[in-house]
Order: C-alpha cells, then sequence, then structure tokens
C-alpha cells in the first residue's frame, strides 16, 4: 500500500493560512477540540462552502475523530481544527466526546464469550 501524498507542503505554510483565513485555534473562543473528539455532519454540503468545508462536512455522514479527518484530508491537526471550529460556529457538523472508557463492555466478558464459542 503506497503512502498518500501530502496535500500541503511542509516548506510553504502558505496554502495553510490561505485556508484557515489566517485564523488560529488559539483565538478562537468555543471548545477546544482533541484528537478523539467525534464530529458528525449535522447538514448537507453547501455549494458555498470552501472545499475543505465541504469535504468535511461530506465525509462526516457516521462519526470520525479529529486525528481520522486530518489523516484522510493530510492536514495538520491544527489546520483541520480551526477547520472544525468554524464548521461548529456556523452549525454544519456536531462535536461528540469519545465513547467513555466505562460504556465499554468488560474485556473478561467478551474473551468468554469468545472461547464459548469456539468450544461449540
Amino acid at each position: 500500500m503506497s503512502k498518500p501524498e501530502r496535500a500541503w507542503d511542509p516548506g510553504n505554510p502558505d496554502r495553510l493560512y490561505i485556508v484557515t483565513k489566517g485564523c488560529d485555534d488559539a483565538k478562537q473562543d468555543t471548545t477546544k477540540l482533541d484528537l478523539v473528539t467525534l464530529i458528525v455532519a449535522r447538514t448537507e454540503t453547501d455549494p458555498g462552502l470552501q472545499p475543505e468545508h465541504g469535504t468535511i462536512v461530506h465525509m462526516c455522514d457516521y462519526p470520525l475523530s479529529v486525528a481520522e479527518i486530518s489523516a484522510y484530508l493530510t492536514l495538520p491537526v491544527s489546520t483541520v481544527t480551526v477547520l472544525l471550529t468554524d464548521l461548529l460556529t456556523r452549525g454544519h457538523v456536531e462535536a461528540r466526546p469519545p465513547v467513555p472508557v466505562a460504556a465499554l463492555p468488560d474485556v473478561g466478558l467478551l474473551e468468554a464469550v469468545m472461547h464459548g464459542l469456539q468450544n461449540l
């Protein structure tokens, strides 16, 4: 499997500056997004959105983490965070906390079920 081509040149940050319209996430007042925050689209892709925004809205039909979105777009997490904050402000996407560990099933129970099925 080949490595995806990077959509931006790390030696030339001009495109990232243009994509984020010169904003950085330190200036934003909204909730901080971390790598495991799940993002879900609330609206359909709007033709008036810039391409990166439209791509995020389109790909988030099902929950994706900020890290996954960054990887799919091959953009730095800091840039994706700025784009997501903009989409959150406009109401195009919704941020959900990750599934808490306590809500996940017990690993021991899953192993017991697996062994029981293997013995059948």
